[in-house]
């Protein structure tokens, strides 16, 4: 399986699925680690879920655009359909880094701020896993030519790139 494949709506090369998930993780790791600060800054003015709110919209509009042109190679911006679709995923992001902080103060009635720092970036390095997927296989997969197997049966392997590292993943979709 090749690293990179080309698109043909605007002539740039994009990357395979394992080059995507680097990007992806510098990318959106960056931005996570920065947001992760931006939050505990802000926290201190608001409630930490309004706070987590104010920069997961502003973080995710940042990444859409880096994905866009960098992580998924798309030679264009993301539009609003991309920012859109890329809203949903980060809205469960959102849900899940809060649920955990907010669980964290159920266990823990005062914790540190290192504590909350590091149940925060825990459940973001998570949901990222998850956004990677949706953004790869949903929302930035038409810019790329894919063979794509029978309805009857759908390689996750080929799709995730496992299958340059030589994982043999299969998963039979009906």
């Amino acid at each position: 399986m090749s690293s990179i494949t080309s698109t043909e709506a605007t002539g740039v090369v994009a990357p395979g699925a394992f080059v995507s998930f680097v990007r992806f993780v510098v990318c959106g790791g960056g931005v996570g680690v920065l947001s992760s600060g931006a939050v505990a800054l802000l926290a201190g003015a608001m409630p930490w879920v309004v706070a987590n709110a104010v920069i997961t919209v502003v973080s995710t509009a940042l990444c859409t655009e880096l994905h866009a042109l960098f992580t998924f190679g798309t030679g264009k911006r993301a539009g609003w359909r991309r920012h859109w679709q890329s809203a949903g995923s980060a809205t469960a992001a959102y849900a899940v880094t809060s649920l955990a902080v907010l669980t964290l103060h159920l266990v823990q009635s005062s914790p540190g701020v290192l504590t909350e720092q590091i149940v925060y970036l825990a459940a973001s390095a998570l949901t990222g896993i998850g956004r990677f997927l949706v953004l790869r296989l949903f929302v930035f997969a038409g810019d790329r030519d894919r063979t794509r197997p029978s309805k009857a049966s759908r390689r996750v392997a080929g799709a995730l790139g496992f299958a340059e590292l030589g994982f043999q993943i299969s998963v039979e979709v009906a």
